[in-house]
């Protein structure tokens, strides 16, 4: 479950309400494509924005639709206790691990992000993914933090940030981070424009933006490298940089994979949660633009 390709759906809305069906089609399309697991409630899915109950909604609605696939669930809120209902509900609805981001609006010290991580892995079964997201949470993790966190029990992965672009650095990224943490915990990267870079340097899994819309892309660069084919892998990341570049023109990769996704009808106009707008019509029409040329229409 925290190696190859862990795709992250959008969890769309309509009228202010959460687009119950629109989601199921989602997870239903990934399932379908036989990605190795799905992590519901991350970042794509707004996770930040959506009420208690509307998480424990769409949690069980993603494990009732995945098939084998194994669900992950996002858990982070801003308070402790808040994690903790949200890992129950996660646990009660089937899901097979939790991904937790530390999220703040006062500054975290590395012991306040660490005994929160203590607390949920004393109270929850399941296992967790460490998520390191510095661009939204905000906060970052030491190679340190990383040791003295995955020394807890059931601590099972983490979600790194894109690697540097070398991939000599890439490489020494990735193996200062093994230093740090047992032999047992798997590492996986974030930052679609960094994936393949992340696989091939050594990354077991790859957390994907773009894999929960266009799961078929995500999965032939995740099984190039897996069946030792890592030039293929980079040089379909490299044909793909029109795409990356939207993501870092227009503020991160939300709201240009909402586009997508609209244009493609898997989802509603206007799909993502208030304050967020989606693309202006000019932004728009170049995202279809790009679709076209990469031949990503369906």
């Amino acid at each position: 479950m925290f190696t190859g390709l862990s795709a992250f759906p959008l969890t769309p809305l309509a009228n202010d309400e959460v687009d119950e069906a629109a989601f199921v089609r989602l997870v239903q399309r990934l399932a379908a494509a036989g990605v190795d697991s799905i992590t519901a409630l991350g970042s794509t899915g707004s996770y930040a924005y959506l009420s208690g109950d509307e998480r424990r909604r769409v949690a069980r609605l993603a494990v009732e639709h995945a098939g084998p696939v194994p669900v992950i669930v996002g858990i982070g809120a801003l308070r402790t206790s808040q994690v903790l209902a949200n890992a129950e509900a996660a646990d009660r609805a089937g899901a097979s691990g939790l991904l937790l981001a530390p999220m703040t609006y006062q500054p975290l010290t590395d012991n306040d992000v660490f005994e929160l991580f203590r607390t949920v892995t004393s109270h929850s079964p399941l296992p967790v993914v460490v998520y390191d997201n510095p661009a939204t949470t905000p906060f970052t993790f030491s190679a340190e933090l990383y040791g003295r966190i995955t020394q807890l029990p059931r601590i099972a992965a983490i979600k790194i940030p894109g690697v540097p672009g070398g991939p000599e650095q890439a490489r020494a990224r990735i193996q200062e981070i093994r230093a740090a943490v047992p032999e047992h915990v798997n590492i996986g990267v974030s930052g679609d424009a960094y994936a393949a870079a992340g696989l091939v340097a050594g990354c077991d899994a790859w957390y994907s933006v773009i894999g929960g819309t266009l799961p078929a892309l995500a999965l032939g660069i995740t099984r190039a490298v897996q069946e030792g084919r890592p030039a293929d892998a980079l040089a379909e990341s490299d044909r793909l940089a029109p795409l990356w570049g939207l993501f870092a023109e227009f503020g991160g990769s939300i709201r240009v994979v909402a586009t997508i996704a609209e244009h493609l009808g898997l989802v509603d106009a206007s799909c993502l949660p208030l304050p967020i707008q989606g693309l202006a019509a000019d932004q728009r029409r170049r995202v279809a633009d790009v679709i076209g040329l990469l031949g990503l229409g369906s």
